[in-house]
């Protein structure tokens, strides 16, 4: 890591654990990427017990040098120089709660369903600058054990999105449908990956990084790596029927896993 960002790291740092309230701040691994990868980017998850300071108080404590400043839904961008950063503020009440849906409370599932495991994802591979308490360790502990039955539930949602997905691009194909054909081919590859990491118990990451987590999975159908790459080519010799065809090949081979 850089020395300039580096330092920029342990002066948000500094800033955000002198808040009351704050219980933990953990830096996304998006920072691991050089900084000129168009991806690279500070960003910090804030944990809090108690709010944090009001917008005004927050853009005084972040220094003149911070341009661009936006704030909306809990999350603070700025720029540093070239460098972007972003803020993200959770309560721990809401983590303890949905990480309790996860762990025993299965009859709310339907809340994690639909928006997914990355959340979790984060709390396990954010690199934790501070803590004030054993919190997060805790968390990180709870899912780490999950019970089968919350991967069962969650990949029979996924699954079954996918199947739907598959139809609906078939569906796009016979219609001969441009915009929708995009549009489920790509949903349609996102739940295949999304029902693979449930196969394997891991949570999603960012989308940036499917690629590389899902060809790396333990548990795959034969052929996968084969078959995810000729479905993701776009030239003449994969047509949008042969496109059609390895995506059924595709769904059959990991609802028989």
């Amino acid at each position: 890591m850089k020395h300039k960002t580096q330092l920029l790291i342990d002066r948000f740092t500094e800033i955000l654990s002198a808040w009351p309230g704050v219980e933990c701040v953990s830096l996304n691994e998006t920072a691991l990427a050089d900084t000129f990868d168009p991806y690279f980017a500070l960003i910090f998850d804030v944990f809090y017990a108690s709010p944090v300071p009001a917008l005004e108080e927050r853009r005084h404590l972040f220094e003149e040098d911070v341009v661009a400043f936006e704030s909306q839904a809990n999350k603070d961008r700025f720029l540093v120089g070239d460098v972007p950063v972003r803020l993200e503020y959770k309560s721990i009440e809401k983590i303890d709660e949905l990480v309790s849906i996860a762990d025993t409370k299965y009859e709310s599932l339907w809340l994690i369903k639909d928006s997914g495991t990355y959340g979790f994802y984060r709390l396990i591979h954010g690199e934790i600058l501070f803590k004030q308490s054993d919190w997060i360790t805790t968390i990180r502990n709870r899912l780490s054990v999950l019970d089968q039955l919350f991967w069962d539930h969650i990949r029979a949602s996924n699954q079954s999105k996918m199947e739907h997905l598959l139809n609906d691009l078939g569906a796009a194909l016979f219609e001969e449908n441009d915009f929708h054909y995009l549009i489920s081919a790509a949903l349609f590859i996102k739940t295949v990956c999304l029902t693979l990491f449930c196969i394997n118990n891991r949570f999603e990451p960012s989308h940036r990084a499917y690629y590389k987590q899902v060809l790396e999975l333990p548990v795959l159908p034969d052929g996968f790596h084969a078959q995810f790459d000729s479905f993701l080519r776009s030239d003449m010799e994969m047509t949008r029927t042969r496109k059609y065809t390895l995506a059924q090949v595709i769904a059959r081979n990991v609802i028989n896993l």
